[in-house]
């Protein structure tokens, strides 16, 4: 049965590790600049463009841009159900054993009274790991849900690509998904025997379950200073982030539908898309938080960087064709660089 968890659980890291390698090549490919991949990029800027810079003539399988509200309201149930399940497997089964409070769950397990199965330190390391990761992504999702609600006003005339749409909606479940893909399965086999159990004896008949809540936070303390690194890097990005969303969905207030302005203010007077740069940031941190080891988050992080690139260089040629005035000093999205 062990075995059998093991592969399921290497079978789901290696699918998504092929889905992000597969999401990713096209845009990679589309990026060389030589008349083969012309097509492919003339086809994914199409399913890219959104907003200001989607051409009139191309509103063809478009949906309101207002329905970015959809994959977060979904990103932010999903990311909420894998932080709850998680957290609660890591704290019934795997905790980290080296505070007091610990002592007491390994001498109940000696004594036949406790349901700690024989996991490595390492993998307990992993599980709560995965819980910090995923607190980070539970408090990106639901800034961003937040700023869809209540910072930007979309314009009723704005669209973009369904597949744009649907492309939102494949991140913001594999994303999440990503960071505790290495013990996803454990969790969901570990809560469908909470709930069978629960089925077969009866709300009465379940053990009771007391929860300290310095037990429960505890162990994040335990982590690495990787973590608290990584953690300090998105604190940094996120909160560049919400300053630039607020200067853009202040920009849509003071102006009319369709009059244009050129923004400026924080990471806006080095590039000329710094929310998608501070996404990268936001990003990055999860690969700094896990020291760089995790091939999955690496190959997340590498799909936000192609596909915000990508996106970045489409925006920047459109403000300065837009703007003859364009600030000539400010980069697409890496500053001094791109």
């Amino acid at each position: 049965m062990f075995h059998d968890q093991v592969m399921d659980e290497a079978n789901l890291v290696q699918l998504l590790r092929l889905a992000w390698i597969a999401a990713t090549l096209p845009i990679l490919f589309a990026s060389i600049p030589i008349p083969i991949f012309t097509c492919l990029r003339r086809t994914l800027l199409g399913f890219a463009r959104r907003g200001k810079i989607m051409h009139s003539s191309s509103q063809k399988f478009t949906i309101p841009q207002r329905f970015f509200l959809h994959f977060y309201v979904v990103a932010s149930i999903w990311t909420t159900f894998l932080l709850v399940t998680t957290w609660a497997y890591a704290y019934k089964t795997v905790p980290l054993v080296t505070e007091p409070f610990a002592y007491s769950t390994l001498t109940s397990y000696l004594t036949g009274g406790s349901s700690l199965r024989n996991i490595s330190v390492k993998k307990r390391y992993a599980v709560w790991e995965a819980v910090f990761l995923l607190l980070l992504m539970e408090v990106q999702v639901l800034r961003r849900l937040y700023e869809t609600i209540y910072v930007f006003n979309y314009s009723p005339s704005a669209r973009m690509h369904i597949i744009g749409y649907l492309t939102g909606f494949f991140f913001y479940i594999a994303a999440p998904l990503s960071l505790c893909s290495d013990c996803a399965l454990e969790v969901f086999h570990f809560q469908v025997n909470l709930v069978t159990e629960f089925i077969v004896k009866g709300k009465n008949q379940m053990p009771g379950t007391e929860l300290e809540f310095w037990q429960v936070v505890h162990p994040l303390f335990n982590l690495a200073w990787k973590h608290w690194i990584g953690a300090a890097i998105f604190s940094w990005g996120w909160i560049h982030q919400y300053r630039c969303h607020k200067i853009l969905g202040s920009l849509r207030d003071s102006r009319h539908e369709d009059e244009y302005v050129i923004p400026g203010g924080d990471w806006f007077e080095l590039v000329s898309s710094p929310h998608y740069l501070s996404e990268i940031v936001i990003y990055a941190s999860f690969v700094v938080a896990t020291g760089g080891t995790n091939l999955t988050i690496w190959l997340t992080f590498v799909f936000v960087v192609a596909n915000l690139l990508f996106a970045a260089v489409e925006t920047h040629s459109w403000y300065h064709q837009k703007f003859e005035d364009y600030p000539t000093s400010r980069s697409a999205i890496i500053p001094f660089i791109l």
